[in-house]
């Protein structure tokens, strides 16, 4: 797949697509124990079937009226029209719905625990680390700061290029820089958070790793059957989380780890799940 244009042209070649049962969006904000920075992300939630596809969008990108319009609508006019993140969260749904992660042969399924916030959060962020190739002696960008890859970067020896649009330091202070091309062009290995399909600037990411030939690790919440639709063709590995989210239940719940096929395994934390 070449990019994402490509991606839902080919979904809406496809006969006969079902409705979208139900559009919703979640205003949510977290603050871990200890922590000093609360992070309040947005998220439009489209259902098709048995699926949930997902997409986080930024203040003012969305207006939640949209779920009542929506709502009930055919699949294709939610693809063909609307902001990027509904139209994403609609072709996330569909990809979800069509083959979804527990049945996919190439996933291993990680089960984080039943937990506080604090476990949880800390058991996904070591099964996202686990697929960050070995950084020892590597420029890795981050592009979506999660200060637990950022630690898990330095203490194996890599240096961490953090960058994101909303942040301006790391919990250690480290600065992080809005430019995206920078780290781009600086990086040996790119990890990139889903929030980079609602927008707009994943294409960027997928077609500077193709022409540096870097490995782009994506962790997923956003867009995670998206996503899955580029490994091997420019996404050496992958988390998938589809809805509901780690962050939204104590109980047991399961994300989906992915990687190409001869990409390296060699992990930066986290084990094997």
């Amino acid at each position: 797949m070449k990019d994402l244009d490509a991606l839902f042209r080919s979904v809406l070649a496809e006969p006969d697509l079902p409705p979208a049962t139900s559009v919703f969006w979640v205003h949510h904000g977290t603050r871990l124990a200890g922590g000093g920075v609360t992070y309040l992300n947005q998220y439009v939630l489209v259902r098709v079937g048995r699926a949930f596809g997902a997409c986080a969008f930024e203040q003012g990108a969305l207006d939640p009226a949209v779920c009542a319009e929506a709502s009930g609508a055919p699949l294709r006019d939610l693809l063909l029209h609307g902001p990027l993140p509904l139209r994403l969260a609609a072709l996330d749904a569909y990809l979800g719905q069509a083959a979804p992660h527990a049945e996919d042969p190439r996933a291993e399924e990680v089960v984080l625990p039943r937990g506080t916030p604090e476990e949880r959060a800390l058991a996904r962020d070591a099964a996202v680390a686990g697929l960050v190739p070995e950084p020892d002696g590597r420029k890795v960008g981050l592009i979506g700061v999660v200060n637990p890859l950022v630690a898990a970067i330095h203490e194996r020896g890599g240096r961490c290029l953090p960058c994101d649009l909303n942040l301006r330091s790391t919990q250690w202070g480290d600065p992080v820089t809005p430019d995206m091309e920078g780290v781009l062009s600086e990086a040996d290995a790119v990890v990139a958070t889903g929030m980079t399909l609602g927008n707009g600037t994943f294409d960027r990411i997928l077609e500077r790793c193709r022409e540096r030939d870097v490995p782009l690790v994506v962790y997923a919440q956003s867009g995670a059957a998206v996503a899955r639709a580029f490994l091997g063709a420019g996404v050496s590995a992958l988390s998938a989380e589809p809805f509901p989210f780690s962050q939204f239940s104590a109980d047991p719940t399961s994300l989906y780890r992915y990687r190409a096929h001869g990409a390296d395994r060699r992990t930066a934390g986290g084990g094997e799940g």
